[in-house]
């Protein structure tokens, strides 16, 4: 996954480079307006100054188009020399679309100033602003904000050598914090150890002679416990279809992305949930009020139950529903007022093993006496989960993803269904359009690791 320093880094390029193209277009403008250079070669147009922001404005939005098409907001480490060659073939040919435009539309604009000095500010102040925003990631790398934690396995000459590269080149932004010649059993209990204490962000094999046998178990290390995992090419074929190759010191390695949404596909699907949750929570506030009054008048105690889940990475949250149960069944620090907790969880658990229609880790109650009449209609509708908009309103939850569980589940998965924690918890997923609480947890889970994948 991609760290939060990455992900602000490469976002902010987007509004940056608008406005740097903005402005070198308004201060081509000035310069061409300003008496000393009208005393060289007088002003013979006519373009006023409100219709020039117009036309400025869109170009510049434009241009992203084709800064975008070029690579540069792509979530890679280049060499400047790379990025500035970019920018200028992203703004020539943004500035060679404008001039064939308007020899299309045979609009006349006589002011080849204002064109040539637009297209050589908007490269230098594009290119400012990169080496500005590179020096700041380089500023924070070399103070650990940023860094991807590694464990690098390998003790041959391509190990040695990305050992080193690492470790010299701090803007790569990896932070090596072990290195394992080889693979043993022991090895994973260190491994264990320093997930705990450091927590590791990828697990890089650089060496194809470790046997497959280990490098299987290396993978399901990775898988389980959440953690980016790479490998020399040539080692062994792909297992997924999301992968992305790098290069380090001359070494093609492989890493086998668990989703698709990371990286731009993170940033917008986290601006679409902000706008979106923010819609429908205005939109059923309303129907919120009236259900929340409806819960208070038939049972006593809170209406909004925050229920312990788990989220990616393993970090736990609260959900919100709609209490759906009567007070003295409820289980958790809100309700022990209410209720004595130990019976609580006694009954539960009774329930659990009489009634569950579920196999596997979770659980689902069928018929459960503990709900209240609103509560068994909300169940039924699912409008119990309205507060879960501001789960995700708040970051900790999707709109879109798969179900979240609570710790005692989690606890239950076997290793390949830790899948599913990729990624956030989302209100609805393709399970849960695919059959909901009738599915096993093995089908569901293969139906969040393809929406996951996909």
């Amino acid at each position: 996954m991609k760290k939060k320093a990455e992900l602000v880094f490469t976002f902010l390029k987007l509004p940056l480079d608008f406005l740097a193209l903005l402005g070198s277009g308004l201060l081509a403008y000035f310069i061409r307006y300003q008496q000393d250079i009208q005393e060289i070669r007088p002003i013979i147009f006519n373009l006023p100054f409100e219709k020039y922001l117009t036309i400025i404005l869109i170009i510049s939005a434009s241009w992203l188009i084709f800064f975008g098409l070029s690579g540069l907001y792509k979530f890679t480490n280049r060499k400047i020399t790379d990025e500035l060659s970019r920018i200028f073939l992203a703004c020539s040919t943004g500035m060679t679309a404008v001039i064939i435009y308007m020899f299309f539309i045979r609009e006349y604009f006589s002011s080849r100033f204002i064109v040539l000095t637009a297209w050589i500010l908007s490269i230098v102040f594009v290119s400012i602003i990169r080496l500005i925003i590179r020096k700041m990631q380089t500023y924070c790398l070399s103070h650990n904000i940023g860094n991807h934690n590694v464990v690098i396995f390998g003790a041959n000459a391509d190990s040695q050598a990305i050992l080193q590269t690492l470790k010299k080149e701090k803007d790569l932004g990896y932070r090596v914090i072990a290195h394992f010649g080889q693979v043993d059993e022991t090895v994973f209990d260190e491994l264990e150890k320093l997930h705990e204490e450091q927590t590791i962000d990828e697990i890089l094999q650089a060496d194809s002679n470790i046997s497959r046998a280990h490098s299987i178990q290396l993978l399901n290390f990775a898988n389980s416990h959440n953690i980016i995992f790479k490998y020399a090419a040539g080692q062994f074929e792909a297992r997924t279809t999301n992968v992305e190759v790098h290069m380090i010191s001359g070494v093609p390695i492989v890493e086998i992305r668990k989703t698709k949404l990371d990286g731009w596909g993170k940033i917008c699907k986290r601006l679409l949930d902000l706008i979106l949750s923010s819609i429908l929570i205005i939109v059923f506030s309303p129907l919120m009020l009236l259900i929340t009054i409806l819960i208070k008048i038939e049972n006593k105690g809170p209406a909004i139950y925050f229920n312990e889940r788990v989220t990616s990475k393993n970090k736990k949250f609260n959900t919100y529903k709609f209490r759906s149960m009567y007070s003295k069944f409820c289980i958790g620090e809100q309700f022990a007022r209410y209720t004595d907790q130990a019976a609580a969880l006694k009954v539960e658990q009774q329930l659990i093993a009489e009634k569950s229609k579920r196999l596997g880790p979770v659980y689902k109650v069928l018929n459960d006496p503990r709900r209240t009449r609103i509560g068994r209609l909300l169940e039924k509708t699912s409008l119990d989960e309205l507060p879960q908009f501001f789960n995700v309103w708040l970051g900790n939850m999707s709109l879109v993803g798969p179900r979240p569980h609570q710790a005692r589940e989690v606890d239950k998965y076997e290793d390949y269904q830790r899948h599913v924690l990729d990624i956030k918890p989302g209100v609805t997923g393709l399970a849960q359009i695919s059959g909901r609480s009738d599915l096993d947890f093995d089908e569901e889970v293969k139906l969040d690791s393809y929406y996951i994948e996909n």
